[in-house]
């Protein structure tokens, strides 16, 4: 019996292990993401090798995911999965179209293939891509955002977790704010559709303040992706109610 409760337990902490790995490697993915953005700061040298990086963490994302492809015919789908599913697939198609294009414009890193065709759509799906891709990221990070939250349930009493609560919400609907005027401002929309196919950048802005816009940028989208996992969800809640 005793050897029976502790290969239970032991599975326990394997499976919590394991998905606090997958969060791990997701939230480092789309930080990374978040600093590729940032090209202005690092140069083209660096970008390239953040870049290689970048699509290493996504094959290593999907073989941590590997079960997630296996159970995609297994089970109902809810509109809470579906949106994950259609948000998953987006990311899959904006990381393919830019790992493709990076490689195509790489100047560096890959510059030893022997390609010679294609640059001017592989700049062009680049610009898109990457700005498909911050905000796909974040919405990816927002809808499983649940677990950063269960962490701080877990090792907060109740007492000490009501006012962390709200200033936590707080906080994330002031970077939220923050992000979407740096988004309007960037008209960021002219890059995600193609109306400007060419990226500005202001060289004479700090380091600093460039990271900032960009991360309240992911921050709204990380924003978005909880709140409407979350209203999608008690909606379906309710209309489960109603019916039953």
């Amino acid at each position: 019996m005793l050897v029976f409760w502790s290969l239970a337990s032991l599975i326990r902490n394997s499976v919590v292990l394991a998905v606090y790995l997958l969060f791990s490697v997701a939230c480092f993915f789309t930080v990374h993401e978040h600093l590729l953005m940032a090209y202005q700061i690092m140069g083209q040298e660096l970008h390239e090798w953040f870049g290689a990086g970048m699509l290493a963490l996504f094959i290593i994302h999907n073989i941590l995911n590997i079960q997630w492809y296996r159970n995609l015919f297994r089970g109902a789908y809810r509109p809470v999965r579906i949106f994950g599913t259609l948000v998953n697939f987006a990311v899959l198609a904006a990381i393919l179209s830019l790992g493709y294009s990076g490689i195509v414009m790489s100047r560096h890193l890959f510059a030893f293939l022997p390609i010679n065709r294609g640059m001017v759509l592989a700049r062009v799906m680049h610009l898109a891509g990457s700005y498909w891709g911050l905000i796909l990221m974040s919405l990816h990070l927002g809808i499983h955002w649940g677990m950063v939250i269960g962490m701080f349930r877990k090792y907060l009493s109740e007492k000490k977790l009501s006012p962390h609560i709200w200033l936590s919400r707080l906080f994330a609907l002031v970077v939220a704010g923050f992000g979407a005027w740096c988004f309007v401002r960037a008209d960021i929309i002219s890059y995600l559709f193609l109306k400007n196919e060419f990226a500005f950048f202001d060289f004479g802005k700090s380091s600093f303040l460039v990271l900032a816009e960009y991360t309240a940028m992911m921050g709204l989208w990380v924003f978005v992706g909880y709140y409407v996992t979350r209203g999608i969800g008690k909606l379906t809640c309710k209309k489960r109610g109603d019916e039953s």
